[in-house]
C-alpha cells in the first residue's frame, strides 16, 4: 500500500515545475495553457479597472455635489400673502440660520436670495442662477474658495459677481468685463411688468468641477440679490453644510425642530439619490459581467490541463506504480493548474493598477487618436474619467480569479488522480 506523504512535498512542487517548463513537443504546457494565462491577466485587469473607475467616479461626483451645494436646503412652507400669491420666502433668516447653526454636526447654515434670470454680454446670451450670499459665507464653499481653477480673487466679490468659467465662455467675459443680468420680474407699472436690468463687473471666476454647476451659477452679493429681486429683509432658503454628509438623514429631525415649525427639508440625497443608485445598480452589473469573462478566461485551464494529463499519462502510470498516491498526483496537477491562475492574477493586478494609476494620460491618448469628444462633461457632469484604487476592489477582485482558478483547476487533477496506472502503462 502506498505511504501518504505530506500535502505539497518538496518533489510534488519539483514534478509541477518540469511539467510547467517543459517543451510542447514534450508534452508540456500547451498552447491553450499561455492562452488562459493571456485571458485570466486582461479579465483580472478589467475588473480592477471597471472598480477603481466606478469608485473614483462616485468619488469625483459626490465631492463636486458636496462642496458647491447645500448638503440640506432648509426653507419655509408655502403660504399665500397679501396678494394672493404662494410665498415661500424667509423673514427671520438670521435667526434661523442661527438656531440651525447651533444643531450638532452642522457646520454652516447661510441664508441665500435665489433667482434664475438671463445673462447678456453683447449679443452672447445665456441662462443662469443666481445665487445671493454674503462674502464671507461664500468663501466657505469648497468649491468656490479652492477650486480646481479660478481667475481673480474672492476678496473682490463684495464689489462685483463671482461666475462660474463655464458661463465666462458662454458670454465671452474676463475679468473687469461688466455682464448684465435680466430679469424678467421687474417694476410693475400701468403698461404691464417692465424687466428689471443690472449690470455688474465681473470679480471672480471660478471652476468647481462640474460641468452644470460652471455653466450656470453666478454669485452675487447678498444684499445686491434681496434688491435686484425685490425681497428686501428676506431670504428663499437656508444653506446648511454637515460634517457627515452621508449620515444626513439622522439630523433631519433637529433641524426642523431648530427652524421652527414652518421649515422643511431638501437634501442632496434627494436631488442625486435617483443617479446614485443608477450608479450602484449600473456598478452592480458591471462586476458580474466581468466575473463571467474571468470565469471563461479560468475554464481555458480546464483544456490546457486535459492535454497535458493526456500527454502525461505514461508518467502518471509510473509514478503512481513507484508508489505515489492518487493525493499527490492529484496535487501535482493542482499546482500547474494553479500557477497559471496565479501568475495571470498577479500580473492582471500589476496591468490593472498601473492603467489606474496612469489612467488621465492614457485617456488623453485615447482621445487625441479618437479627434477628441471622447467625454463629453455635459453628459457626465464632470471634466474627466477618474479612479481610484481600493484594497478592497483589488482583493475581491483576486479572491474571484484565484478562487474560480483554484477551482476548475480541481477538475482535470482529479481525473489524473483517478488514472488506473494499469491502463496508463497497457500501451506503452
Amino acid at each position: 500500500m502506498a505511504k501518504s506523504t505530506a500535502p505539497f512535498s518538496r518533489f510534488e512542487w519539483m514534478i509541477a515545475w518540469r511539467y510547467l517548463r517543459a517543451r510542447r513537443a514534450e508534452g508540456g504546457v500547451s498552447v491553450m495553457t499561455w492562452i488562459s494565462l493571456v485571458g485570466i491577466t486582461l479579465a483580472v485587469a478589467a475588473l480592477i479597472i471597471t472598480l477603481a473607475v466606478r469608485t473614483g467616479f462616485r468619488e469625483e461626483f459626490v465631492d463636486t455635489i458636496l462642496g458647491a451645494n447645500a448638503h440640506v436646503t432648509v426653507y419655509s412652507q408655502a403660504r399665500v400673502d397679501a396678494a394672493g400669491n404662494l410665498d415661500r420666502t424667509i423673514s427671520d433668516y438670521d435667526d434661523w440660520a442661527e438656531r440651525i447653526r447651533a444643531v450638532p454636526g452642522v457646520t454652516r447654515a447661510a441664508p441665500l436670495v435665489k433667482g434664475q434670470v438671463m445673462a447678456n454680454n453683447g449679443t452672447a446670451n445665456t441662462g443662469v442662477e443666481i445665487y445671493g450670499i454674503r462674502p464671507a459665507d461664500l468663501a466657505t464653499i469648497p468649491r468656490v474658495a479652492s477650486p480646481d481653477a479660478a481667475l481673480g480673487r474672492l476678496a473682490d466679490f463684495p464689489n462685483g459677481i463671482a461666475i462660474g468659467s463655464g458661463v465666462a465662455r458662454e458670454l465671452g467675459v474676463h475679468l473687469g468685463d461688466k455682464v448684465k443680468i435680466i430679469s424678467p420680474n421687474g417694476v410693475k407699472t400701468a403698461f404691464g411688468t417692465t424687466p428689471r436690468v443690472n449690470a455688474y463687473e465681473v470679480s471672480y471666476i471660478f471652476t468647481a468641477g462640474r460641468w452644470d454647476i460652471d455653466t450656470t451659477r453666478i454669485y452675487l452679493p447678498f444684499d445686491e440679490a434681496q434688491r435686484f429681486f425685490n425681497k428686501e429683509g428676506r431670504a428663499d432658503e437656508i444653506e446648511v453644510m454637515v460634517e457627515e454628509p452621508e449620515e444626513v438623514g439622522k439630523l433631519l429631525a433637529d433641524l426642523v425642530a431648530a427652524a421652527g415649525p414652518d421649515a422643511s427639508t431638501w437634501t442632496w440625497k434627494d436631488s442625486a439619490g435617483a443617479f446614485l443608485r443608477a450608479l450602484e445598480m449600473e456598478d452592480n452589473v458591471m462586476f458580474v459581467i466581468l466575473s463571467v469573462l474571468v470565469l471563461i478566461a479560468s475554464m481555458n485551464i480546464i483544456s490546457g490541463l486535459v492535454m497535458l494529463v493526456k500527454n502525461k499519462g505514461r508518467d502518471i502510470g509510473i509514478l503512481r506504480t513507484m508508489g505515489l498516491t492518487e493525493g499527490s498526483v492529484l496535487r501535482v496537477f493542482f499546482l500547474v493548474g494553479a500557477s497559471t491562475g496565479l501568475v495571470g492574477t498577479a500580473m492582471g493586478v500589476v496591468l490593472g493598477v498601473l492603467f489606474a494609476i496612469y489612467i488621465d494620460p492614457i485617456f488623453a491618448l485615447v482621445d487625441a487618436l479618437s479627434g477628441g469628444g471622447v467625454w463629453d462633461p455635459s453628459v457626465r457632469g464632470i471634466y474627466r474619467l477618474p479612479a481610484k484604487v481600493e484594497l478592497a476592489d483589488v482583493a475581491s477582485a483576486v479572491a474571484l480569479s484565484l478562487g474560480l482558478s483554484f477551482g476548475i483547476t480541481l477538475l482535470p487533477a482529479r481525473r489524473a488522480a483517478r488514472m488506473n496506472p494499469v491502463e496508463a502503462l497497457r500501451y506503452e
